[in-house]
């Protein structure tokens, strides 16, 4: 492809157009050192246009409640069955425990999202269970804000309790919830899915939890995980559904919508062997990964302005590097992290807050504590 053709695409994309799929597809397949900088630089004036130039980072925690789980996601080397080696399930008092230790640590956010543990029943209810689970928190800690619960793990509690999903959203919602993370989306593809997560949810299904979410006033993020075994024409597809799942919030005029894109590249070290062989590697390609991040800040930016990269995921260094690729957040402290240390990642599980701010800082740009909901947390 041209640069010139490159060049029209870029030039429109910073008059503030939409850019189409079939664009999103030529900007990802370029290989050209000359034409991929000219993406860094729109995904970079895009973010500044978009976002600004303060750097934004969470205090959070993450609970991750159980590894327990009924499914057997391709790429997953977190899940346990209940008896397994390694295999837990935190009691009321431990996560009471780990939630004081976030809040004496400055958190303003307790990230909770577990396997699809079916004994994790009250009275032969599924619900009971989550709605405990917030409960125990919220009671003692009516400040923190809970961004809990994956479109898939609604999607479990309607199936093994007979619910609607806005039932189940409403009563996580009225309960405590303050946000819903927009994980297990994985790739939104079903030829995608049916590798790498072939028992968990399809494409319409996910849409149609986060779009139930935003409707009944609960916030979401999104997310996608990425180099593995889909192609080009897969990942824009991914980010045409979220930019139109955010249309019809903006649209339709729901009380909540999306609040930021999560590119989370597939770490294989400690994954299943059989996708691990057709992947080939264990750990992200990080120019596969900026460029992915870049192309993602000029599809959906004019939507969704607030784009993370992982650090848990490509290491401290690359995520700072990310941050000249189109992101301006951060991401969190999380003070631990299961699911991508498990999967044999490099990035560690706890972030000290000097540290992210020294990583930004590094970049000569401004760096500001937020919330969950992108609002300023005042710095003491």
């Amino acid at each position: 492809m041209k640069l010139k053709t490159i060049d029209a695409i870029l030039d429109r994309a910073l008059m503030g157009d939409d850019v189409s799929p079939q664009e999103g597809v030529v900007l990802l397949k370029q290989t050209d050192p000359e034409a991929i900088a000219a993406i860094r630089t729109t995904a970079d004036k895009l973010r500044h246009s978009q976002a600004g130039d303060t750097v934004t980072y969470i205090i959070n925690r993450n609970i991750n409640f159980t590894n327990i789980c009924e499914q057997h996601c391709s790429f997953c080397a977190f899940r346990r069955d209940d008896g397994d080696a390694g295999a837990y399930w935190l009691d009321w008092t431990q996560i009471l425990e780990k939630s004081t230790d976030a809040v004496q640590r400055g958190a303003t956010e307790i990230c909770m999202q577990g396997g699809l543990n079916p004994q994790a029943l009250i009275d032969g209810k599924s619900l009971t269970y989550y709605l405990k689970l917030v409960e125990t928190i919220k009671q003692e800690f009516p400040q923190i804000h809970l961004h809990a619960f994956s479109p898939q793990e609604v999607q479990f509690i309607a199936r093994v309790d007979g619910l609607e999903y806005a039932d189940v959203i409403a009563a996580l919602r009225d309960a405590g919830v303050g946000s819903m993370p927009g994980t297990a989306a994985e790739v939104l593809d079903d030829e995608v899915r049916r590798v790498l997560c072939p028992e968990k949810i399809d494409t319409t299904t996910w849409l149609e939890i986060v779009s139930t979410t935003h409707k009944l006033g609960l916030h979401t993020t999104s997310t996608m995980l990425s180099g593995h075994i889909e192609t080009p024409e897969q990942q824009i597809s991914h980010l045409e559904k979220l930019r139109s799942l955010q249309k019809t919030a903006m649209d339709r005029g729901y009380p909540a919508q999306i609040t930021e894109f999560i590119l989370l590249p597939f770490v294989g070290k400690e994954a299943p062997k059989p996708l691990r062989r057709r992947v080939g590697r264990d750990q992200p390609v990080l120019a596969d990964a900026l460029l992915l991040g870049a192309v993602a800040r000029i599809y959906l930016g004019n939507w969704i302005p607030n784009h993370q990269p992982s650090w848990v995921k490509l290491g401290l260094a690359g995520a700072t590097e990310a941050l000249v690729w189109g992101c301006n957040d951060i991401g969190g402290t999380l003070m631990e992290e299961h699911i991508t240390t498990m999967a044999g990642a490099l990035g560690g599980t706890c972030m000290e807050v000097e540290t992210l701010q020294t990583a930004i800082a590094s970049l000569g740009r401004p760096y500001q504590q937020r919330d969950t909901l992108y609002q300023k947390v005042r710095s003491f």
